[in-house]
């Protein structure tokens, strides 16, 4: 397979949370929890490519072998601040035409619930996508009003995210949360 003409066929999200007295530590562990902690992971930025089937994550991690190369859409924020909230998260618009590239997008906050982060991450990439086809929308409007024109457009199909919320312990250690969508061929 050519890197360079590596298009992927499968999409997969996945989360992950983890703890530990080190920044990396959490990091790891959080990737362990996303299943994904075995794999070389190379960031890339937001498009669903055309055609790629959205697959579970228990399919998609069948597809990975230890200290393969893969693809990833990837949010991630730690912290150490005493009873911090944090979050990551990746949120998916799927146009109605599969000959069509979708969008991914990643949103890490602090302070926000898994909800607000999710719906912040799918409203990134549905507005991402809407842009590209033309939809006019309110940028101001709520998210649910948003959801609903994308929808009645009849060009934006499918909109979702992947979130991993966590409050950092009170000790102080290190949380770290992750959310991603892994790029298959």
């Amino acid at each position: 397979m050519n890197p360079l003409n590596f298009v992927p066929s499968k999409v997969f999200l996945t989360k992950g949370v983890g703890r530990s007295n080190t920044q990396l530590g959490s990091f790891e562990e959080a990737l362990r929890d996303a299943g994904v902690a075995y794999c070389n992971l190379v960031y890339v930025s937001s498009i669903f490519p055309p055609g790629a089937k959205l697959i579970s994550r228990a399919e998609g991690r069948k597809k990975l072998k230890p200290g393969q190369i893969v693809f990833t859409v990837m949010s991630r924020l730690s912290s150490c601040e005493p009873s911090r909230r944090i979050s990551a998260s990746v949120g998916i618009a799927l146009p109605k035409e599969k000959s069509w590239h979708g969008y991914l997008s990643e949103h890490h906050s602090y302070g926000q619930n898994k909800q607000k982060a999710g719906e912040y991450a799918e409203d990134l990439a549905a507005s991402m996508l809407a842009s590209t086809m033309g939809i006019d929308f309110d940028p101001d409007a709520a998210w649910n009003a948003k959801e609903e024109h994308f929808k009645m457009s009849g060009k934006i199909v499918k909109t979702k995210n992947i979130t991993a919320t966590t409050e950092v312990g009170k000790s102080g250690h290190w949380a770290t949360t992750v959310a991603a969508a892994v790029l298959i061929p």
